[in-house]
C-alpha cells in the first residue's frame, strides 16, 4: 500500500473517532473526497427533487469531476489533519 493510500485509510478511521461532528459543509466536502478519491467523476444521474440528501452528496462529488484520484485523497486527509487541529 503506498504512503498516500495509507494516510487516506488512516484519516477515514481519524474522522470516526473526532470529538465533535463537522458541520453539514465539511461532512459533504469529506463525502465528495472520498467518493472522487475512491471511485473518480460522478457517475448516474443526479436524485430527483425530494430527495434532498441525495442531492447535496451528487452535487459536493460532482464539484470535484476531474480531481485526479490521488489529488482527492490528498485533500481528505489535509482537511481531516484541519479538523483534528481544531480540536486540540
Amino acid at each position: 500500500m503506498s504512503d498516500l493510500a495509507t494516510r487516506f485509510k488512516t484519516a477515514q478511521e481519524e474522522v470516526l473517532t473526532l470529538d465533535e461532528a463537522p458541520d453539514v459543509q465539511t461532512k459533504l466536502k469529506l463525502y465528495g473526497l472520498y467518493k472522487q478519491g475512491t471511485e473518480g467523476d460522478v457517475s448516474g444521474e443526479r436524485p430527483g427533487a425530494i430527495n434532498f440528501v441525495g442531492q447535496a452528496k451528487y452535487d459536493a462529488w460532482a464539484k470535484l469531476k476531474g480531481l485526479s484520484s490521488e489529488a482527492a485523497q490528498q485533500q481528505y486527509v489535509a482537511l481531516v489533519e484541519q479538523l483534528k487541529a481544531a480540536e486540540g
